[in-house]
């Protein structure tokens, strides 16, 4: 990297930092924090949505398979997240953002203690926390593997240069912060994709080298599905991408939620939906033409770093490096962001009684301390993780593996299908999966050869027959859970002339 390179990465870190000064002053109490009070705009949630949705795993994990294999990996990712995310714009979106508006929810798992009970609300809450630093902590490593391949900067230097620039506006800013960045690095980021679209197009002489690269390449890196990535793995994946990116990922059920009402969050789950399947292409095209380019790469997972070092000048590295950050920085601080939600308004109640007796200041001030203490744990684990494919691993084997026994009863609980499903389908449901996939994770470390749709499909299929055989055989429908579900149908009335609106109402108790 050249000095002007440093000099974009380095203007590119004050626009966040700068970001998250001003949205400090829009921030007046936890629901502000944590909902954005439901006054963010429903464009603004969806390309907050999408921003949140994928991180720089994409350009070292994502781009090694795309290398590797070709076409697949937007086949079982992308299109996946996509399409489950269009279903999802009729089904979860509104819902999601009528649990704010009517019942003053500021947390996605501070409903389940209603719907379910308080332990089965702290099953979730407690996995899925652990679950998400992890992964967090594998998007820190990714984005410090691409840092020290364009600039040779050390692994655990990148990391906590990325990391403090990343603590410091989401701290500030909260979701506001968090939605702000989002768009800017959104700009950043489509800047970046399409100037080195653009070069591999002009490598190739033009924008022919779409349909004539794969004439060039293996025959196999054409087919949807190749490698290990079978029918059976993207069928799970399918169903865990849906169920995931529709709010089993908590932080994208906070955009949702942050929307004025429920047509507005499903508006802004469609053009997320649109852009999972648009934006990507962009991205993986010169991924998979890299080949051509930088052909017989040791490690696959630098395709997209030795492909920017060859084909972009001074200057334009530096604005790739700043999209790689965007990724990463989008998906961490809206994580950090619900993750405190969850610590501040579900954990921390059950265990330390003072805080329900907390003034609205000081619960401001709780939620900016575990944001930032909950990211200095992510990067302190990034800091001991194998950066020589770990990240993939993590990704795919652990998050992807063990989302859907978490996800199933958070998701399926707010549909009225599912009514009858009560405490103990969602918990057996939940530990019997993630027990089925610590067996089979346990047994691939010793040597036992797990086929990665077998580690993927299993738990998923586990919990979610378990979640509607025991709802069907044991019921636990009552009067105050048929309520709350019915209540996600329709959005909440309009407040009437001189009366405050729904955020300040929520906000006020």
């Amino acid at each position: 990297m050249e000095t002007l390179d440093w000099i974009v990465v380095g203007a590119y870190f004050f626009v966040m930092v700068a970001i998250g000064l001003w949205s400090k002053n829009r921030i007046r109490n936890v629901v502000d924090f944590f909902t954005a009070g439901g006054r963010m705009p429903w464009w603004l949630s969806g390309i907050s949505h999408h921003m949140s949705g994928y991180s720089a795993v994409m350009f070292v994990a994502f781009a090694s398979e795309a290398y590797r294999l070709g076409l697949t990996v937007y086949v079982w990712w992308a299109l996946t997240i996509g399409v489950g995310v269009g279903i999802g714009s009729w089904l979860f979106a509104a819902r999601w953002n009528r649990l704010r508006a009517k019942h003053g929810v500021a947390s996605p798992l501070e409903y389940l203690a209603r719907r379910y009970n308080v332990p089965t609300q702290q099953v979730m809450a407690w996995s899925g926390a652990v679950l998400k630093v992890v992964d967090i902590a594998a998007k820190w490593s990714a984005v410090a593997i691409l840092l020290r391949g364009f600039a040779g900067v050390p692994i655990e230097v990148g990391i906590l240069l990325v990391g403090v620039v990343t603590m410091i506006y989401s701290v500030m800013g909260g979701l506001w912060a968090d939605a702000l960045t989002d768009f800017g690095q959104f700009i950043i980021q489509a800047a970046a994709g399409i100037v080195m679209f653009v070069a591999v197009a002009a490598h190739f002489g033009g924008i022919q080298f779409l349909w004539e690269i794969w004439d060039q390449l293996p025959a196999d890196r054409s087919q949807p599905l190749n490698g290990e990535y079978t029918s059976t793995f993207f069928l799970a994946l399918f169903v865990i991408k849906t169920l995931e990116y529709n709010g089993g990922m908590w932080n994208l059920a906070q955009r949702y939620m942050a929307a004025p009402d429920g047509a507005a969050a499903r508006k802004s789950a469609m053009l997320s939906s649109f852009l999972w399947l648009v934006w990507p292409l962009v991205l993986f095209f010169p991924m998979w033409a890299a080949p051509l380019i930088v052909p017989d790469l040791t490690n696959a997972g630098d395709a997209y770093i030795e492909l920017g070092k060859v084909m972009l000048p001074v200057g334009m590295i530096g604005l790739v490096l700043a999209g790689f950050f965007s990724h990463t920085m989008a998906m961490v601080s809206s994580d950090a962001n619900v993750i405190s939600a969850v610590i501040t308004r579900d954990m921390l109640p059950r265990l330390w009684k003072g805080a329900k007796r907390m003034s609205a200041d000081a619960q401001l001030k709780l939620a900016r301390i575990t944001t930032f203490v909950f990211i200095g744990f992510s990067m302190a684990i990034a800091l001991s993780l194998d950066t020589n494919g770990g990240v993939l691993k993590v990704v795919v084997d652990l998050v992807a593996a063990t989302m859907g026994p978490i996800a199933v009863p958070l998701m399926l609980g707010l549909l009225p299908w599912f009514r009858r499903m009560g405490p103990v389908a969602a918990l057996t449901s939940t530990l019997s999966g993630l027990v089925v996939w610590a067996s089979l994770y346990i047994s691939q470390q010793n040597g036992v050869k797990i086929p990665k749709e077998a580690l993927v499909a299993y738990p998923l299929l586990t919990s979610l027959v378990l979640f509607l055989v025991i709802g069907l055989v044991f019921s636990q429908r009552t009067g105050d859970r048929d309520q709350l579900i019915d209540s996600l149908s329709t959005d909440a009335p309009a407040a009437k002339p001189g009366e405050p609106d729904e955020p300040a109402r929520v906000a006020a108790k």
